[in-house]
């Protein structure tokens, strides 16, 4: 391909892949997308699930993915109010990359740590 070709996507990214990294990119997105795939969780089940995520960066991550619509904020009016968050059906086209990604780490995740480890010895 061109580099001309692959510069620029939607005249903002300098990639189509650099685009949807910034999407989905960073520690807890694609986790927090792949914990919605089984359907809607609260806030409460999303802090207990996600390891070691804070409650604040838990909200901003939840922000980001509500304003690229890729999932969405239900509030029930209850006593006490009851929050649910679930995929969108924009946020349910990435079900295919977030399971193939699980699917890589299972197959490969040991030979990253091999090299990992013997990065350590090296340096």
């Amino acid at each position: 391909m061109p580099i001309e070709e692959s510069c620029v996507f939607l005249n903002t990214y300098s990639c189509a892949t650099a685009a949807t990294v910034e999407v989905i990119g960073g520690k807890w997105k694609a986790i927090l997308i792949h914990q919605l795939l089984d359907g809607p969780l609260r806030f409460s089940e999303l802090l207990k699930t996600s390891e070691s995520i804070s409650p604040r960066i838990l909200t901003l991550q939840l922000r980001e993915l509500e304003y690229d619509g890729l999932i969405q904020r239900v509030t029930y009016a209850e006593v006490p109010p009851r929050v649910e968050y679930s995929l969108t059906p924009l946020g349910e086209t990435l079900r295919p990359l977030v399971l193939m990604m699980k699917q890589w780490a299972t197959e490969h995740m040991s030979s990253v740590l091999e090299h990992r480890a013997i990065g350590e010895l090296v340096r």
